[in-house]
């Protein structure tokens, strides 16, 4: 399949402007990840480093079996990623620390027959069929928090009845959306941070349509789109996002 992908840091961040996602794709595979943090400035997260540090780390970590085509399921390539990165800095973080650091993790690795698929937070995947139908894998459940303050979301942080993200307990790799798809089932696939899914999630267009724009109009045009309905948005919550897609599309 071809794959081409995009990212973009928001455009209200201060120079520099430092994109807390990334992209990293490869000849059978592609990863995005949107890091984040504790959503009060103020917070002490007992990390030292930034957060897109730990997004790097992560990257870095799932590369190499990525790229030597490690059979492991994608499950125990992250949560070998998560102990890699937490035993990096545990001798100078405090990384039993709820607010510490964190990213979702998204991924897909092609087979001759099929497609394996992993999502662990908000960002999700999109399948489109060859006659045109649209699966969704996504991981709601941070949406399902009784409520969004700093205490809720410390509380229920990569515990059961809550929601789950790469940070510094491996348990939570095996808490992702797993799955695979049959290749000939497959036309397109994007893999999408919340702030190019907002299209969709936040703004009302249908994932069809958003399929459509990426494959017809290019990932460029679609972020465009979200950057203008974000320009005159009233909705609460963040107005700009980090955004970043990957698109796999063809034999």
């Amino acid at each position: 399949m071809e794959i081409r992908s995009i990212s973009q840091p928001a455009p209200d961040r201060r120079p520099p402007a430092v994109n807390e996602d990334l992209v990293l794709t490869g000849p059978d595979f592609a990863v995005v990840l949107d890091g984040a943090s504790a959503p009060r400035v103020h917070v002490d997260s007992g990390c030292r480093h930034t957060v897109a540090w730990v997004v790097m780390q992560l990257a870095t970590q799932l590369a190499t079996p990525l790229l030597t085509r490690s059979s492991a399921p994608l499950t125990d390539l992250l949560a070998d990623a998560i102990t890699a990165v937490r035993a990096s800095h545990a001798g100078t973080c405090d990384v039993t620390n709820p607010d510490s650091p964190s990213s979702t993790v998204t991924m897909v690795r092609l087979h001759p027959d099929h497609i394996e698929h992993l999502v662990l937070a908000d960002s999700p995947i999109v399948i489109r069929s060859p006659d045109g139908q649209i699966t969704v894998h996504s991981d709601d459940r941070v949406d399902l928090l009784p409520d969004r303050s700093l205490e809720t979301v410390r509380r229920l942080r990569n515990q059961p009845g809550g929601f789950w993200v790469a940070s510094t307990e491996p348990k939570a790799a095996y808490e992702s959306v797993t799955g695979t798809t049959d290749r000939a089932d497959v036309d397109a696939i994007a893999l999408l941070t919340d702030g190019a899914s907002r299209y969709t999630e936040r703004y009302g267009h249908s994932w069809d349509e958003l399929l459509d724009v990426l494959t017809t109009e290019g990932l460029r045009q679609l972020i465009e789109r979200v950057r203008r309905h974000d320009s005159t948005s009233t909705t609460s919550g963040k107005r700009y996002d980090d955004a970043s897609v990957v698109l796999l599309q063809g034999p």
